[in-house]
């Protein structure tokens, strides 16, 4: 891994890890540590009283963890290594060309010094927004600017929201977000703050009586800001790559998509887009037929697509000006979000639990679903997916399949299950000893290569 930074930065914008993404950090191991030094929300409270409720989520973390950015970044940086990886920082990348067989990779300290090559089957480009390695490519990332002059800062208040919800207040001119650090520091919250009348440059100072300002007209009242710490001045973008593959070189996270920060989609989308292409990475280096990483850009792309649409909705809905506008949604949102339906689908897409991949016509409908909530009768599946590769659920009372083939089995009365390494629905069928084109070991061939074990016995 080459890293332009010397070393984590100490700040950063993301704050809030969706349920999605703590499924994600649990097949790694990860997931308690974490939990256990943040603090957790189950509620997103908006405007007019509004609620978004997560309790009702198809996931055993039916909440959001808040933690800094920060604290995710370091615990995978150590897991990468663990894993092996070899993590280069301090480290620029300035050159890339790819030829039939490989990427050559150039790159330099930053700052200067002589230059380094590597060759490498495939690169990934997760650089951030203003993405070198997007630059390099020559790719387009059509969009445009939405909001300018939002401030982001960490603030010490003597009368900030009680309990552990995010909540959002605003009026026709401003708009002011706060999530509490619970435990982990009493009385800190970070707040994202606006005001329509007051636009400054990205780089104009963050004033603690700007702050102090907003934060009273959009919440109604004054949260007695009695300190600031860091803080950071930007504006925000809606933009998407065309493709998120090109050749040999794939673009993931905010050097693919860029949007509102209202929903805290950015890092998490981000994981997600690095859990779905990391497995078949190491499949077509193993021998896969590398076709299958076109279904990078398949998957991923539409979700992306989705999380503009939806940040960018937010933010909209948020900053309305016109009163009749905000009239009707003020009535409209605390109304919807009360009808169960309703709530649970939105919930669910916010925090990235229901978004489906696509699926063949003739492929079962729970094909590109999430399978983490399956009970099985020992462990439960983000505990299976540490060990790598595909899993194979059986029906309730199955026996084991003679396979090579990691295997659990289901409690319940649903149908048998292949389950992807980053925890999403290959295939489902009446039972593991379904033969031919309709059985769990096509589809598994069809992702893994014909190399792959074979099953040898148990039909």
């Amino acid at each position: 891994m080459l890293e332009r930074r010397p070393a984590i930065h100490p700040s950063s914008r993301a704050f809030v890890t969706m349920p999605r993404t703590l499924e994600v950090l649990d097949s790694r191991g990860l997931a308690d540590d974490l939990l256990a030094g943040a603090n957790t929300t189950e509620a997103v409270h908006l405007f007019a009283g509004a609620t978004l409720d997560l309790t009702h989520l198809p996931s055993r973390h039916r909440y959001g963890m808040i933690t800094p950015q920060t604290n995710v970044d370091q615990a995978l940086e150590r897991y990468a290594r663990d894993q092996g990886a070899r993590v280069l920082r301090g480290t620029e990348v300035t050159g890339l060309a790819q030829d039939a067989d490989a990427v050559t990779v150039t790159a330099r300290a930053d700052g200067g010094g002589p230059a380094s090559t590597w060759r490498a089957r495939y690169v990934v480009g997760a650089d951030g927004a203003h993405s070198t390695v997007r630059g390099l490519l020559g790719a387009d990332f059509p969009g445009r600017t939405v909001l300018t002059s939002v401030v982001l800062a960490d603030v010490r208040l003597a009368d900030g929201p009680t309990g552990n919800g995010l909540t959002l207040g605003n009026t026709p001119e401003v708009f002011g977000f706060l999530v509490p650090y619970g435990k982990a520091r009493p009385g800190w919250y970070r707040s994202m703050t606006w005001d329509r009348r007051h636009q400054l440059p990205d780089k104009a100072a963050v004033e603690e009586a700007e702050v102090t300002r907003v934060l009273a007209e959009a919440m109604g009242r004054d949260v007695g800001v009695r300190e600031i710490g860091w803080h950071s001045r930007f504006h925000c973008d809606e933009r998407q790559v065309r493709s998120y593959r090109h050749g040999r070189v794939f673009l993931a996270g905010d050097a693919a998509h860029v949007h509102s920060p209202m929903g805290g989609q950015g890092m998490n989308t981000g994981v997600q887009d690095a859990a779905n292409l990391a497995w078949k990475l190491d499949l077509a280096l193993g021998g896969a037929d590398p076709a299958i990483l076109d279904t990078y850009h398949r998957e991923r792309h539409p979700v992306g697509r989705r999380v503009l649409l939806q940040s960018g909705a937010m933010m909209r809905a948020v900053t309305l000006g016109p009163r009749p506008a905000r009239w009707l949604r003020d009535h409209l949102a605390p109304a919807l979000l009360g009808v169960g339906r309703v709530r649970d689908t939105i919930a669910g897409s916010f925090t990235g639990v229901t978004p489906r991949y696509p699926r063949g016509r003739r492929q079962h409908a729970l094909v590109g679903t999430r399978a983490t909530e399956v009970p099985l009768a020992e462990g439960r599946l983000t505990e299976l997916q540490r060990a790598g590769g595909f899993l194979l659920i059986r029906e309730r009372g199955a026996a084991r399949v003679d396979t090579t083939v990691a295997q659990a089995e289901r409690t319940d009365s649903g149908p048998a299950l292949l389950v992807r390494p980053d925890g999403y629905i290959a295939w489902a069928g009446p039972g593991v000893r379904t033969d031919g084109p309709d059985g769990w070991h096509t589809t598994w061939r069809a992702w893994t290569g014909p190399a792959t074990d074979a099953v040898r016995a148990g039909r």
